[in-house]
């Protein structure tokens, strides 16, 4: 087995190819740590959060909310992206769980950052469990559709297991939910 001392990609030159409202596709050549130089295509995306809440009665607060780019109603926690890079990942957690919820948490407990394609995206997603939650009027964006409902934590968990929860945000911090539960840290 090979281990190499160096392995960091250098920045040659960088080329934006499409600019868009969500995501921005760079093409690079970078140097390798052998000296010959390589092509990277990636995205650049502003970041994102997503929020578990966690209710009093031992369930775990949930949506159904259809996605395009693979053509399915998925199971998902609240989630959404910054309003911009300087924006406080805490606060848009907030924003975002009152948005799509109604839910306020009392209390944020951070979960760690997720990067869910870091092959090709430097998207960065920052994980938190809400708990202590009250509930006000939701405030979904214009273009958001979605039916939000309650499910065991232990059965979400379950859902993840057998294939019935795929999206990739909800499986991390579900699974790490109950392990941090198992673990009486949460």
């Amino acid at each position: 087995m090979q281990n190499f001392e160096n392995l960091v990609e250098t920045q040659v030159e960088s080329r934006e190819i499409f600019d868009g409202h969500i995501m921005h596709v760079f093409k690079d050549t970078v140097r390798l740590p052998n000296g010959a130089d390589a092509s990277r295509e990636y995205m650049r995306h502003v970041g994102a959060v997503c929020v578990v809440p966690l209710l009093d009665d031992g369930s775990v607060l949930l949506e159904r909310q259809f996605r395009y780019p693979v053509g399915q109603v998925l199971i998902e926690i609240p989630a959404g992206k910054l309003d911009s890079k300087a924006e406080d990942p805490q606060e848009a957690a907030k924003r975002e769980l009152l948005e799509e919820t109604g839910a306020v948490a009392g209390e944020l407990i951070e979960l760690g950052l997720f990067f869910p394609a870091c092959a090709y995206s430097d998207e960065a997603i920052h994980m938190y469990a809400a708990k202590n939650i009250t509930f006000r009027e939701q405030k979904l964006d214009e273009d958001e559709f979605l039916n939000v409902f309650t499910m065991p934590l232990e059965q979400a968990v379950s859902e993840v297991l057998t294939g019935k929860i795929p999206d990739a945000k909800t499986q991390t911090a579900l699974l790490k939910i109950w392990l941090l539960r198992q673990q009486g840290k949460l």
